[in-house]
C-alpha cells in the first residue's frame, strides 16, 4: 500500500484538506498513529485524539468540525468507517492476488480448475471437484469430491470442504472451519443404544458469505444445509443439520443452532445464543448475547433477551427486580417478625 493523501480523496470522492502529496504506506488506529499511516474518526469517543495523533492522513465525517487547528492532512467523506473499509479492501486484494497451483499440492485429474486460480501447498482438491475461476486455495485445504467453490471465493488454511457441498462466489472462509461434517442424527435401538443415521444431504453456502474460523456446518440428514446470500458469521459458531439462514444475517460467535431450524433474513444473533431445533425465526429479529431460545418468534423485528428468551424492555425490567431481590428478601423477613409480634400481642 503506496498512496498520496490526493489520490485517496480521489478514490473516495472525498474533500482534501492540507498536504495532498503527503504520502500513505499503512494504516494505525487514531491513538497509537505513525508518520506514514492512514486513520480515521467514526467514534466521537476518539476526538481527543485528532489534535495528538501522529497519523499524516486522517478519515473524517463531513460534518466534522475542529475546535483547535490540526496540522495533519484531513480527507472528509461521507461516512469514515466505511470509507476505511473500502479502502482495506484494496490493501486486503493486494495480499490475495497470488494465482497458480503449487507443485506440492495435489489436484485431481478429474476436478476442474478455473482460471487465476491458487493452491497452496498441501492443499487437496479432490475428484470431480471443482475450483472456479479466480478462487484462493490456502496450504491445508481439503477440497472432497463433487465439492464446489465459486469464482473469487477465499479458503484459507485448513478448511474442509466436504463432498458435495458448495460455496458460492466472492465467499471468505477462514481457517479450519469444517463445512460439510455429517449432522448429530442418531437414533435409540430396542436396547436403547445410539445407532447412526447417515447424513446423506450437503450443505449449501450462497454468494458474498463470509464465515469465521473453526466453525462447523453440519450436513443435513437429507437435503441441505443453508447459508443464504450475505450472511457473516463469527469464529466458533455450530450449525446443524438442516438449518436455514436467511440472507444477510448476523451470527456472532459461540452462536448454537440446533437441526432444522430457520433463521429469517436480516438476523442478527448475539454471542452464545443457543436455539433449539425445529422452530423459526422471523425476518429482522434480534436476538442478544446468551438468550436461549425454544420456541418460534413470529414477529418480524422483535428484540429479544434472556434464557429462555422474551422481549428485552421486559427482559430490562425483570433485571431490575433481580438486583432488588436481597433488598426485598430483607423487607420480607422484617414484615415477618412483626407480624408475629402482633400475633403474640392478640394472643
Amino acid at each position: 500500500m503506496e498512496f498520496t493523501a490526493q489520490q485517496i480523496a480521489a478514490f473516495l470522492n472525498g474533500t482534501l484538506e492540507g498536504n495532498g502529496e503527503v504520502v500513505v504506506t499503512d494504516v494505525s488506529k487514531i491513538e497509537s498513529g505513525l508518520p506514514g499511516t492512514l486513520t480515521f474518526l467514526a467514534n466521537p469517543k476518539y476526538t481527543r485524539f485528532v489534535y495528538t495523533t501522529k497519523a499524516s492522513v486522517i478519515l473524517v465525517n463531513d460534518d466534522f468540525v475542529a475546535e483547535r487547528k490540526i496540522e495533519n492532512t484531513l480527507i472528509r467523506v461521507p461516512n469514515a468507517y466505511e470509507s476505511l473499509a473500502l479502502l482495506l479492501n484494496i490493501v486486503q486484494n493486494g495480499y490475495n492476488n497470488k494465482v497458480g497451483i503449487h507443485p506440492q499440492a495435489f489436484v485431481s485429474e478429474s476436478a476442474q480448475v478455473g482460471k487465476d486460480v491458487y493452491i497452496g501447498p498441501y492443499a487437496v482438491v479432490s475428484d470431480n471437484a471443482v475450483v472456479a475461476d479466480g478462487a484462493k486455495i490456502y496450504p491445508h485445504t481439503f477440497i472432497d469430491s463433487h465439492a464446489q467453490v465459486g469464482e473469487n471465493s477465499v479458503l484459507y488454511s485448513g478448511v474442509k470442504l466436504f463432498r458435495n457441498c458448495t460455496v458460492g462466489k466472492n465467499c471468505i472462509i477462514h481457517g479450519n472451519t469444517v463445512i460439510g461434517s455429517d449432522g448429530f442424527g442418531f437414533v435409540q435401538d430396542n436396547a436403547e443404544a445410539y445407532q447412526k443415521i447417515p447424513q446423506v444431504g450437503n450443505v449449501i453456502i450462497e454468494d458474498e458469505v463470509e464465515i469465521g474460523s473453526n466453525c462447523c456446518i453440519d450436513r443435513a440428514t437429507m437435503g441441505s444445509t443453508i447459508i443464504r446470500k450475505g450472511v457473516k458469521m463469527d469464529n466458533l459458531v455450530q450449525i446443524a443439520h438442516n438449518v436455514e439462514i436467511g440472507e444477510n444475517s448476523a451470527v456472532v460467535a459461540q452462536v448454537g443452532i440446533s437441526g432444522s431450524t430457520k433463521i429469517g433474513k436480516y438476523c442478527v444473533l448475539g454471542g452464545q445464543v443457543g436455539l433449539v431445533g425445529h422452530i423459526e425465526i422471523a425476518d429482522h429479529v434480534k436476538i442478544g448475547a446468551q438468550a436461549g431460545v425454544n420456541n418460534s418468534i413470529k414477529e418480524e423485528g422483535a428484540i429479544l433477551q434472556g434464557s429462555p428468551a422474551f422481549k428485552i424492555r421486559d427482559f430490562q425490567k425483570s433485571q431490575v427486580l433481580l438486583r432488588n431481590l436481597p433488598k426485598l428478601n430483607k423487607e420480607i423477613l422484617e414484615l415477618r417478625k412483626e407480624i408475629e409480634k402482633l400475633k403474640k400481642g392478640l394472643a
